[in-house]
């Protein structure tokens, strides 16, 4: 079957485009990238729903990927801690050869379809928990021999991929088909492929959030307070929030370590 990530490019002769014209054409191709996600969010409505309930229920969220596609998961996992406040593990990224291939390519890391159930195993996955094999062809045995044994066990299993009908979206319980077209350079899926993966994350994760009580109004009531510039933001949240000075504020934010609890704090009195 001919994957649509890998269908020839709508442009050719590339070399031969100035500057202006390559980067006119790529954004070009960029901004169909949302109406192919536009079309699946009745999917992507469906499948955080069910990751809310599992995560309710004491479950974590784990993203599983080789190459592009697992590092995306990674920088998706990594940013919900400091982002919202949650504990370390509760959203986890997985990569096809481990930590080393966030750098560097692993060879032929994505190819074992044993080790990424290993992978999950060693961080002890259950039945509360969710899987998502990220991927953009939709044929990577690492991804796909884990959704097969999160099917086995009981474990709810979704993905996120950019070809119609691919394996991996039929192993899957619930698949995120957004379906971008050819890549400006011919099969390099860390375009628009990986833009609609990150996009997709964005949205699944956020939604997941804030239904899980992490956003009061539209702020991240819950971060971390890990520089001075979101000790700043923070402060100005608390300042406007309980109508004080900013110093008043920025003391009862670094006292209590949180904007939520330091709202919290004044609103009992």
């Amino acid at each position: 079957m001919k994957r649509t990530t890998e269908s020839d490019s709508n442009y050719t002769s590339l070399e031969k485009m100035s500057v202006r014209q390559l980067l006119t054409n790529i954004n070009k191709e960029d901004q169909t990238v949302p109406f192919a996600i536009e079309k699946v969010i009745p999917k992507i409505e469906k499948f955080v729903t069910v990751i809310v309930k599992q995560m309710q229920a004491g479950g974590r969220l784990f993203y599983m990927g080789a190459g592009t596609s697992g590092r995306l998961g990674i920088v998706d996992a990594s940013e919900c801690p400091p982002t919202y406040g949650v504990p370390q593990g509760m959203v986890i990224g997985i990569i096809a050869g481990g930590d080393k291939a966030i750098r560097k390519a692993v060879e032929f890391a994505e190819d074992d379809t044993e080790q990424g159930w290993k992978d999950l195993k060693a961080h002890k996955i259950n039945s509360k928990d969710v899987v998502i094999g990220i991927a953009a062809s939709g044929s990577t045995p690492y991804v796909i021999g884990a959704l097969e044994a999160c099917n086995k066990n009981n474990i709810t299993t979704g993905c996120i991929v950019c070809n119609k009908g691919s394996n991996v979206a039929k192993t899957a319980k619930h698949k995120i088909e957004a379906v971008v077209g050819p890549e400006f350079v011919t099969g390099s899926t860390r375009m628009k492929s990986g833009t609609a993966q990150k996009l997709v994350l964005n949205m699944i994760s956020t939604s997941v959030m804030i239904k899980l009580g992490r956003v009061k109004g539209n702020k991240m009531v819950d971060m971390q307070l890990s520089n001075n510039k979101l000790v700043d933001r923070g402060t100005n949240m608390v300042m406007n929030e309980l109508n004080i000075p900013y110093k008043k504020a920025n003391e009862l934010l670094l006292k209590y370590g949180s904007v939520r609890k330091a709202v919290e704090s004044q609103k009992k009195k």
